[in-house]
């Protein structure tokens, strides 16, 4: 009976190390697509501003974006970005990323490095879920800063009537980069 209950202990370690390698082999690709996507992203906003200016990067963020996220992504993993305060109604957080989001706004406030702010969950039927915060940049409050130039507050009213992702200032919670693994079973 000793036997059985050791061989039992040990077997479901050994479940249970097994199920923990696969949350963090999600967990490092997932910090390694995020890293892609802000460089990439960040690549493009710097190159765009310098050529043409910076209502030139609204058209990265509105388009190249989301292509590079796709690009990036794959049938089982999607990625993307969300926020509290949206510019693309398309990005507009879920219940449990508004929860997540409230969460690194606190733990921002509270002195938290900001590159330390990220949240692993594992979702229904072996799905996953990795959110990274994105903090304001000096760049980014050239769109999303409480004052913007003239032309490129108009750009932005002409695609985004709607828009409240404005109003931010270096070192305040953008919103974050979303991975999201598919899960092995659809729900009920």
């Amino acid at each position: 009976m000793r036997t059985l209950a050791l061989l039992l202990s040990v077997s479901c370690g050994v479940a249970a190390a097994g199920e923990q390698q696969t949350e963090d082999a999600r967990l490092i690709e997932s910090r390694a697509l995020v890293a892609t996507l802000g460089s990439e992203l960040r690549d493009a906003l710097t190159g765009a501003i310098k050529s043409d200016g910076p209502a030139r990067a609204i058209s990265v963020c509105q388009f190249e974006a989301p292509a590079i996220a796709a690009r990036i992504g794959r049938a089982d993993v999607r990625v993307g970005r969300t926020a509290l305060r949206v510019r693309n109604p398309g990005n507009a957080a879920d219940v449990d990323q508004r929860r997540i989001l409230s969460d690194f706004e606190r733990r921002l406030a509270a002195g938290e490095a900001p590159d330390g702010i990220e949240q692993f969950d594992q979702t229904y039927k072996g799905g996953a879920r990795y959110m990274k915060a994105i903090v304001t940049q000096p760049m980014c409050v050239t769109c999303h800063g409480p004052t913007l130039a003239p032309e490129v507050a108009t750009v932005i009213k002409s695609r985004y009537p709607d828009d409240e992702a404005v109003g931010f200032t270096p070192g305040s919670l953008r919103g974050a980069f979303v991975v999201e693994w598919r899960a092995s079973e659809p729900p009920p």
